[in-house]
């Protein structure tokens, strides 16, 4: 045999070999796919069973619901009422929405209800208690409570997520308590 007949009959024959090879394993996107997992045990170490059930998650509601606030400023920090606190980590946004209803009689003065998101870290949080500023935070607040309605409620705003855990705290610059509800849907 000569070379030439050598090199014709082997490339067709490694075309042939890598084309199965291809199909072999191309499938549909919506089969069942085997998936190895490697363990580096110096870098990260993997032990147990690896598995995925159901959907995967990436959101998580919280809901801070019915809580009385009365006329407070925002100003006035030793005054505000804690609402509680939120956890954030694992993820990078929040969508919060803030809504309340009068206590009583209609509002004679209008005003908005609001609600300040303060980093739960002691340096921030001691600058807020202290001073009355508060660093870093993600403020929420409804349109005018008047004196037509006694109910109100803010547009759904995303914030981007910086610190773990967050501290919140409700004012209300109306003339009358309001039930506020802050609803926080967390995603990634």
């Amino acid at each position: 045999m000569t070379r030439r007949f050598l090199a014709a009959a082997l490339i067709p024959l490694c075309l042939g070999f890598l084309l199965l090879f291809f199909l072999a394993g191309a499938g549909p996107a919506d089969e069942i796919q085997k998936i190895f997992v490697t363990n580096f045990p110096s870098l990260q170490q993997v032990s147990g069973t690896v598995s995925v059930e159901g959907t995967i998650r990436h959101g998580a509601p919280r809901h801070f619901k019915e809580i009385i606030v009365p006329p407070v400023n925002p100003g006035e920090v030793s005054r505000l009422i804690s609402a509680g606190t939120i956890e954030a980590d694992g993820f990078t946004s929040v969508v919060l929405a803030l809504n309340g209803q009068s206590r009583g009689k209609l509002p004679l003065k209008s005003g908005v209800v609001g609600a300040i998101l303060v980093p739960d870290e002691e340096s921030v949080l001691r600058v807020f208690e202290e001073d009355g500023k508060a660093q870093f935070p993600i403020e929420i607040k409804t349109a005018a409570l008047t004196g037509s309605s006694t109910h109100v409620a803010s547009e759904a705003q995303r914030f981007l997520v910086g610190f773990p855990r967050y501290r919140i705290w409700l004012y209300n610059t109306s003339d009358r308590t309001i039930s506020a509800n802050l609803y926080a849907y967390l995603t990634n």
